[in-house]
Order: C-alpha cells, then sequence, then structure tokens
C-alpha cells in the first residue's frame, strides 16, 4: 500500500508562553495601575525629603508671629501659643497635604493610559516615537507632542511631565533601594560581604532599568497626553494659565524628586 506522508503535529506553545498571553489580556487594567503605583512611590519618596524644610518654614514663621505680638502687652500672652509639638503637627500635615495633591494631579491621568494596536509589529516605544496624524483619532506619538511644547509652550505643557519624570526617578530608585537591600541581607551570610554587595548592587540596577524601560517613560508620556489635551481643549489664549495652579504645586515636589529622592550613583559607588 503507497504511504503517505504524515503531517507534521501542531507546534504547541510552551507553558510560559500560555501564560504571557493570558496576562497579556489584562494589560489594559494592570498597567495602568503600575503607573499610579511608580508616581505614588515616587511622589511619597519626594514628599518625605520635604517635612524639613516645612518645618523650617513653620518655624520661621511663628517667629516672626511671636515678634510681631510680642510688641504689645496685649497680645503677649500669645507668643507661645505655638508649641513645638503644635509646628511639627501642622508641618505633617502640610506635607501629606502637599503629598495627596500631586498624588491627584500627578497620578490620576496615568488612569487614562491605553494602548493602542500599531498598524504593523513594532516595540511600544518605537510605535510611541513615530509621527501620527494630528486629525486621527488616539493618542499623539512623542514627535507631535513635542512639537507643540516647542511651537506652542506652556507651563502645564513642560512642568507637569518633567516633574513626572521627576517622581518616577525618585520611585524607581526606592524600588531599586529595596532590592539592593534585600538581597544583600539574604544573601550576606550565605555568599559573603563581597558576593552579596556586588550581586545586590547588580540587581538593583537592573530594577532601576527595568522599572524606567516598562513604566516609567509611559508615565512621561500619559501626563504629556494629558497635559496637552488640557491645553488644546480650553485653546490658546487660556493655554497658558490651565493648570498654573497645579504647577506650581507639583514643581516643587519633581525638583526634590531628582535632588534628595534619587540617588542613582549610589548604586555604582
Amino acid at each position: 500500500m503507497p504511504s503517505h506522508p504524515s503531517s507534521p503535529p501542531e507546534a504547541s506553545s510552551g507553558f510560559l508562553t500560555d501564560v504571557s498571553r493570558f496576562l497579556g489580556a489584562f494589560r489594559w487594567a494592570f498597567m495602568p495601575l503600575g503607573l499610579v503605583a511608580l508616581v505614588a512611590v515616587g511622589v511619597h519618596a519626594a514628599a518625605d525629603t520635604l517635612d524639613d524644610r516645612l518645618l523650617t518654614a513653620v518655624d520661621r514663621l511663628d517667629s516672626a508671629f511671636d515678634a510681631f505680638v510680642g510688641r504689645y502687652p496685649a497680645t503677649a500672652s500669645l507668643v507661645d501659643w505655638v508649641s513645638l509639638e503644635r509646628r511639627t503637627q501642622l508641618a505633617r500635615a502640610l506635607a501629606l497635604a502637599w503629598e495627596l495633591a500631586a498624588d491627584l494631579l500627578l497620578a490620576l491621568p496615568a488612569l487614562g493610559y491605553r494602548e493602542v494596536e500599531a498598524r504593523r509589529p513594532v516595540e511600544a516605544w518605537r510605535a510611541m516615537l513615530e509621527a501620527s496624524d494630528p486629525e486621527t483619532p488616539g493618542p499623539a506619538s512623542w514627535r507631535v507632542l513635542l512639537r507643540r511644547c516647542v511651537r506652542r509652550p506652556t507651563p502645564m505643557r513642560w512642568v507637569r511631565p518633567l516633574a513626572t519624570a521627576g517622581v518616577v526617578l525618585a520611585g524607581a530608585c526606592t524600588l531599586a533601594r529595596l532590592v539592593q537591600g534585600t538581597v544583600y541581607l539574604s544573601w550576606r551570610p550565605l555568599f559573603g560581604d563581597t558576593v552579596a554587595d556586588l550581586s545586590a548592587r547588580g540587581l538593583a540596577v537592573a530594577a532601576l532599568v527595568g522599572v524606567g524601560v516598562s513604566l516609567g517613560w509611559r508615565a512621561v508620556l500619559r501626563n504629556l497626553q494629558h497635559a496637552d489635551a488640557a491645553c488644546e481643549a480650553v485653546g490658546p489664549r487660556r493655554a497658558w494659565t490651565r493648570g498654573l495652579l497645579g504647577c506650581v504645586l507639583v514643581a516643587p515636589l519633581g525638583l526634590a524628586a531628582v535632588w534628595d529622592a534619587s540617588p542613582v550613583l549610589s548604586f555604582l559607588r
């Protein structure tokens, strides 16, 4: 009897591939939550560095108040009205309110993050670099957004994304420090101080880079898209004052995040 060639068996996908495809179906949920979490961690790290500065500002205001009321006998009893404990509580309350306001301004826009299917298979970052048609519905690319920032600059278009970049870097450094400390303390009894230290630093740098590549640039892009849409919605005349108060709130946090809460070089020294 003539033998018929058997058809090749269908290639079965591996277990990890199936799991990856299953989890990929929920990117619409965990990607925005991941961006919010990263921004919130960075804002908290930046706010922690401002506690002492706020306490110093409250102390100076209290000193000015005491100097004013101490001039008159009728108000001299108010000199010790605000104690050190109250000043500390006031500074902490101001830091908490500042942190929550920054979370609302920088983290909430990340909940609107959505991924669109590219016209051809390409990496996500490369797809967002390609120029998009401004008349086409959907998120604008980096090139379109940066072109608008240069040609029609507004405080919201520049301050919000830059502040987001600062707090994202601070959040990534916080996670990297957590990885470094956990690895070093758990590996030191097993492999010694040198191996544990080098391994902890290497894994911390890997975590820092991984968070930035996977989540960091997306958080900055989403805030840039949100700021651009808000400015476009009010027209060129009102765009300059759009979100100005929010920019004043998040700009110091962004600077503090970069200056005090982002010890990038500490992982290499």
